[in-house]
């Protein structure tokens, strides 16, 4: 069973894949004591070092391999799955005070939504690191210039700064009822427009629901064009 460390070598805590006080510390047992002496100890080195951690989204994603669902944790192991950068993504018509921007009925469309179903697809975990909330106004409502609209700062249209977002997976809370405040990045030379870091990232399994919510108190003197640009970003497993 050999196989089942191919895709450790890249990992800064490679010993959290295997979860080495669990049960799955046999079957690496057994695997180790098949491998000639010095590389059985180059691996026991990897799985038992502490070296410096990994950066930014990828980093945190690390420390999140013990949360891992079963299957894509096989598959990071084997090397059948790797971590790549991600930013998923939608755009919706601010068409009342309540936008929902991943809803089942989506399907996935290049420029216009990353999802289908509000949902990862299978094997696919994703940390949300940072969110990005963009407006922009079409020239009209033709699909052709809804994705070629200008999408800028949250700080030009009022109604939707005033505003508030949420986030869940799953049911569970990623971001509380939250002002809109946070998105404004103004005078933030070194963040990108619209961007918040989020402090506490959270994990994303497959095949559940999201769901990510603005509500507005108002859409006094918005363009009735209006859109908003909702980007999750972070890093997910992918083959």
């Amino acid at each position: 069973m050999l196989e089942i460390m191919d895709g450790i070598e890249e990992y800064n805590n490679a010993g959290a894949l295997f979860g080495l006080d669990g049960p799955e510390s046999e079957e690496l047992l057994g695997a180790l004591m098949k491998m000639n002496p010095l590389k059985r100890q180059r691996m026991i080195n990897k799985l038992t070092s502490n070296p410096a951690p990994s950066r930014g989204s990828r980093g945190e994603f690390e420390k999140f391999f013990p949360e891992l669902p079963a299957h894509i944790k096989e598959g990071v192991r084997k090397g059948e799955l790797r971590l790549a950068d991600t930013i998923l993504y939608s755009i919706k018509k601010v068409a009342s005070k309540t936008v929902k921007m991943f809803e089942t009925q989506d399907t996935k469309a290049i420029s216009l939504n990353s999802l289908s179903g509000a949902k990862l697809p299978k094997n696919q975990a994703f940390l949300v690191s940072g969110i990005i909330v963009l407006a922009g106004v079409p020239a009209d409502l033709t699909v052709e210039k809804i994705m070629s609209a200008s999408y800028g700062k949250i700080e030009d249209f009022p109604a939707i700064a005033t505003g508030e977002f949420n986030l869940k997976a799953n049911k569970k809370v990623i971001v509380p009822e939250s002002s809109m405040k946070l998105f404004k990045t103004t005078n933030f030379n070194q963040v990108p427009v619209g961007y918040y870091k989020l402090a506490n990232p959270r994990l994303i399994h497959d095949d559940v629901l999201i769901e990510a919510t603005f509500e507005f108190g108002t859409t006094e003197g918005l363009d009735a064009k209006t859109h908003v640009y909702l980007g999750l970003h972070g890093t997910i497993t992918t083959p």
